[in-house]
């Protein structure tokens, strides 16, 4: 993931980041379930989705943590 992806997501409010986590976890979902049945394409888009899906649980704590700093 590039750095200005990142940043794109860094610039995201709090309800769009929630919102973006669920998309992920449904995508990851849906690639376990094709490698099960063996129906992926793209193997490595699994290790892709949970690298994102780190990524922004990541960020989302890091609000968490600015805005009870804030508080």
């Amino acid at each position: 993931m590039k750095s200005t992806e990142i940043q794109k997501i860094r610039e995201l409010n709090e309800v769009e980041l929630e919102k973006r986590l669920a998309d992920l976890k449904k995508e990851l979902f849906n690639l376990r379930f094709q490698h099960a049945i063996n129906q992926l394409d793209n193997p490595m888009r699994l290790k892709a989705v949970k690298k994102e899906i780190a990524v922004v649980k990541t960020i989302i704590r890091e609000n968490e943590i600015k805005n009870s700093a804030e508080a």
